[in-house]
């Protein structure tokens, strides 16, 4: 396949950098890759709600800023910081008229406030913000005839000079795998976009779907590309303790935002103890707080005691919550909610610059899988989806600069060579994935999740070793197939993760080595 613009990945970025290009330019091909169905991102699951400055008699940019800088533990770059926030108005009222629709009051929209946070700023539709904007995402962007999509597709590899022989330095599309069919397909393109998400599944417990296994960042380090942050993964406090359907499901910020309190299996508001803000303390505080309960008491998990909210409100506010929790036999707000820290966003990623380009030209990363320098060492609640916005905007305008410069000629796309190698996966195999996967996914909880050990990090790069040697023989003797793909790009990110951290020697943010706590 040839086409002008390639977008994998098909969450807020992907879709909004998508709809900008074909709106600007409606002469030219797109094409975005879905890993599942277009419904199936990260954005989907976000429940609580994008962070935007709007009302100005209480809240202005300078405090939205001050937040982010003050969760961001001196790592966040500041001029990134204040062109995101102060342009974030903007990017939320297109997103209106594209469709999407928050909840109002009053005849203005309806805030809510969340850990971090110095005023109500959040802008949700009930607690599934991100499910009604990828609806309304998906409903426009089948308006453009010149989108393609190519759904149950992942990435394996992007398409460089290594590949090319070429000496252009560029980005020239990527190879990407049927998950039905399990064939490799070459896409050439000028423009490539990684909105690929970050990699919760990485870890036992995550909020992340199942498909969030770090394909971009695996693709991008195999292709040199530089990555930064890694080790600055975010743990959200508060995932519902029995997992529904075998997914671990989120219990947003906004309910302890609406009085919800954090009680050990005691009774105890162990919370108050440990920060000013107590339950609306900064999420790495707060989910470090939660799991040291855990491991003081013994418990599996700790208690959100809802009981302040009434049903009405609750119901009204949390219907995707109440739903979920009762699949389990809990019943909100009259029962408290078990629930444990899990896995939740990627601070670090594919370093990119204020227009979202990496240092390889002609590729791009928006959303979860880059790093901009607006998180620094923790991200500010609900700041993930704001940021997405503004960059997707910023990558779209740089790309249309970029498709009017020099380009490698036409023909050069079209003789890139095909993928190579085509082999017999027997059952066998796949089994020894699923186990090499669970034993990838124990180990990083174990050793480089949420409390680190720098004789733990050591431990794990050496374990990781052999995962990594019995991953490549699969890889090297086997056909490609989707469960090869993901081991294989969890396995470079679990490695890069754990050099990163190692290369850390004070705790910042959302970073914790053990050794280094006086």
């Amino acid at each position: 396949m040839d086409t002008n613009i390639l977008v994998i990945g098909s969450g807020i970025s992907g879709l909004t950098y998508a709809i900008k290009m074909a709106e600007q330019n409606p002469d030219i091909e797109i094409t975005m890759i879905s890993k599942n169905n277009l419904l199936e991102s990260n954005t989907r699951y976000a429940q609580g709600g994008i962070a935007v400055v709007s009302n100005f008699k209480k809240d202005s940019f300078e405090k939205h800023v001050e937040d982010t800088l003050i969760a961001g533990a001196g790592q966040c770059d500041e001029e990134v910081v204040k062109f995101v926030v102060e342009e974030g108005h903007d990017r939320l009222q297109e997103l209106i008229e594209w469709g999407a629709q928050f909840d109002v009051k009053s005849n203005e929209l309806h805030l809510t406030k969340e850990g971090g946070h110095s005023e109500k700023r959040i802008v949700h539709h009930k607690d599934k913000t991100g499910l009604e904007i990828q609806k309304s995402l998906i409903k426009k962007i089948k308006t453009f005839a010149n989108i393609s999509l190519l759904e149950n597709h992942t990435l394996v590899d992007l398409i460089t000079d290594h590949h090319s022989g070429s000496e252009y330095k560029r980005c020239y599309g990527a190879y990407v795998i049927s998950n039905l069919e399990q064939e490799i397909i070459k896409i050439s393109a000028q423009i490539t976009v990684l909105s690929t998400g970050g990699a919760g599944q990485l870890f036992s417990h995550s909020t992340n779907p199942k498909n969030a296994t770090g394909d971009g960042l695996g693709a991008a380090y195999r292709a040199k590309v530089y990555m930064e942050g890694l080790p600055y993964v975010q743990f959200h406090p508060t995932a519902l303790y029995p997992k529904v359907n075998g997914n671990t499901f989120l219990i947003s910020e906004a309910v302890r935002g609406e009085g919800a309190l954090l009680k050990s299996l005691a009774g105890e508001r162990f919370m108050l103890k440990r920060h000013e803000k107590a339950e609306l303390a900064p999420r790495d505080i707060v989910a470090r707080s939660i799991a040291e309960m855990i491991n003081q008491s013994g418990d599996d998990y700790v208690l959100l005691d809802c009981s302040s909210i009434s049903e009405k409100a609750f119901l009204n506010q949390f219907p995707t919550i109440r739903e979920n929790c009762k699949k389990v036999g809990i019943n909100p707000p009259k029962d408290p909610i078990p629930v444990i820290p899990a896995a939740h966003y990627f601070c670090g990623g594919i370093r990119v610059n204020h227009y979202g380009e990496s240092q390889l030209k002609g590729l791009y990363a928006i959303g979860e899988c880059s790093y901009t320098g607006l998180h620094g060492a923790n991200r500010l609640a609900s700041n993930s989806l704001l940021e997405s916005l503004v960059f997707s905007h910023r990558a779209a305008l740089d790309s249309i600069e970029q498709m009017k410069k020099n380009l490698p000629p036409q023909d050069f796309y079209t003789h890139l060579p095909d993928w190579k190698g085509e082999h017999y996966i027997s059952n066998k195999k796949i089994d020894a994935i699923v186990k090499l996967k669970k034993q990838l996914q124990n180990l990083m909880t174990t050793k480089v999740g949420i409390f680190k050990t720098s004789m733990g990090l050591l431990e794990a790069e050496a374990t990781l070793k052999n995962i990594f040697l019995e991953t490549q023989e699969i890889y090297r003797q086997n056909k490609l197939t989707l469960g090869v793909c993901e081991l294989r790009n969890m396995v470079s990110v679990a490695y890069l993760m754990i050099k990163q951290s190692q290369g850390l020697k004070e705790n910042i943010g959302v970073f914790y080595n053990q050794d280094y706590v006086d």
